[in-house]
């Protein structure tokens, strides 16, 4: 297999499926991978990847280790910091250099709110007002940033107050179907480059 990736919720697992449907979009060739969830979520990626990494080494070529950096006990370290920790990690049991860590800042949830009119589409948004001009009278985005400050309570705010349940399905919507170019997110960049230099376009 190409790639083994280990993530912790299945939120992020149908996220993943959905952009990973879409290769050719996002610049790298089809691959073939596993995704696994940590049973123990965000701290679990943390804490302790290279040891439900491990059994994947001999017979999966790379491994992309995902995680909020909210939530995940880590939140003292600067990113970089608990990015090079659990590299290190991960290359001294098995891995190498063939070993990637993405930690989302704050969570997966920024990542929804590209500049896509497919948001509104996957959420359910059916009222006149933007959405974004919705949130922005809600006080869950301020005015001229890029994206919520808080995303996951301004995604669960939208999903509540269309009484739409939060779902898996919601996030490989997401995944699938939103427009990536012009996504300026540290994580998503690393996370795409990643997977580019990894398994570039096929001639």
């Amino acid at each position: 297999m190409d790639l083994v990736i280990l993530l912790p919720d299945k939120n992020f697992e149908y996220g993943l499926r959905g952009l990973l449907s879409r290769p050719t979009r996002l610049g790298f060739r089809g691959i073939q991978y596993t995704i696994t969830v940590h049973p123990k979520r965000d701290p679990g990626c943390a804490r302790s990847a290279h040891e439900i990494l491990r059994p994947f080494c001999r017979d999966h070529d790379r491994a992309l280790l995902m995680f909020d950096k909210e939530g995940c006990g880590y939140e003292q370290l600067s990113t970089n910091e608990l990015v090079t920790r659990i590299r290190s990690t991960l290359a001294a049991n098995g891995w190498g250099n063939r070993a990637e860590v993405v930690v989302l800042e704050p969570e997966l949830e920024a990542w929804a709110f590209a500049p896509s009119s497919r948001v509104e589409d996957c959420l359910g948004w059916n009222r006149q007002q933007r959405l974004r001009a919705w949130l922005e009278g809600q006080g869950l985005w301020r005015p001229g940033e890029s994206k919520p400050t808080r995303p996951k309570e301004a995604l669960e705010s939208a999903l509540f107050v269309e009484r739409r349940p939060r779902s898996s399905s919601i996030y490989e919507c997401l995944g699938r179907s939103v427009s990536t170019s012009g996504c300026t997110d540290r994580a998503f960049q690393s996370f795409l480059q990643t997977l580019v230099n990894w398994f570039p376009p096929e001639n």
